[in-house]
């Protein structure tokens, strides 16, 4: 009886084999601390404020295209927890494209109704403002605001306080990119640090509705976790100066966000 050779199994992709050779070791490496000394989880910060904008957009996007802010949301993480302590969600009215795409509502649930009701984006970054220093961030508090990438900050947030005519928020000038510290730490190429794909490397499903604000956040935080968990020291990479997007080197010394406070009208 003849038997037929099995065929050969696809190997598995790169950035998962990296990503769990990388685990693997820094578990090992924490059972012998364990045996030292018990846990502590001292992180750079005590809190990280996940950030992930939804902005006008159209298919194609046109390069003349300006994209406005229309939701804004923040996911409060508790990094010596590592619990989600709460979260921020706001929508947003823009001014220069008051009618959303089809191919915008379709991208990110967001109806027209929905901004046509909402507060102007000055509004809501003053509500923003206000719900961070309620909860001491800044002043009792140490923390860091976390993106994934580098648009959020350096295009959406930059261009809208441009449309807004305020100066950019100081509490915002410096983040960490989780794109940049997830393929230094996991040692993965860049094409591997998209969020889905990072959240499957780690092993998990994205939970909630892809291209929500809030849903994203969550799910962005949910790494950031993990990457707490496997020994990472999440801190910020990346700075506005003078409009311009900046790296932040990791030798830099290690300063949180000031106090937020709402910037001043653009003359």
């Amino acid at each position: 009886m003849r038997h037929r050779r099995r065929p050969p199994r696809p190997p598995a992709r790169r950035g998962v084999k990296d990503v769990l050779k990388k685990r693997l070791k820094n578990y090992y490496k924490k059972q012998k601390l364990m045996q030292k000394e018990p846990i502590n989880r001292d992180s750079c910060y005590d809190y990280i404020c996940v950030v992930d904008f939804e902005a006008t957009c159209e298919e194609g996007n046109p390069p003349e295209f300006v994209h406005e802010i229309i939701e804004f949301p923040i996911v409060l993480l508790n990094t010596h927890t590592l619990e989600i302590e709460d979260t921020f969600q706001q929508y947003v009215k823009p001014e220069i494209n008051p009618k959303l795409s089809d191919f915008c509502i379709s991208l990110t649930g967001i109806t027209q109704d929905i901004v046509d009701k909402a507060e102007t984006f000055t509004q809501v970054l003053q509500n923003v403002i206000e719900w961070m220093r309620q909860r001491e961030l800044g002043t009792k508090y140490s923390y860091s605001m976390l993106t994934d990438g580098s648009w959020d900050m350096s295009k959406f947030l930059n261009t809208q306080c441009r449309i807004s005519r305020i100066k950019y928020p100081s509490f915002a000038k410096r983040w960490i990119n989780i794109r940049k510290s997830y393929g230094n730490f996991y040692k993965v190429p860049r094409s591997q640090t998209k969020l889905t794909m990072m959240l499957e490397n780690l092993g998990m499903n994205y939970d909630g509705r892809p291209h929500s604000g809030l849903d994203d956040s969550k799910n962005i935080a949910r790494i950031a976790v993990r990457m707490l968990q496997d020994g990472c020291e999440l801190r910020v990479n990346e700075r506005m100066h003078a409009g311009q997007l900046m790296t932040v080197s990791s030798l830099a010394p290690l300063e949180g966000a000031p106090a937020p406070q709402m910037p001043r009208y653009r003359n």
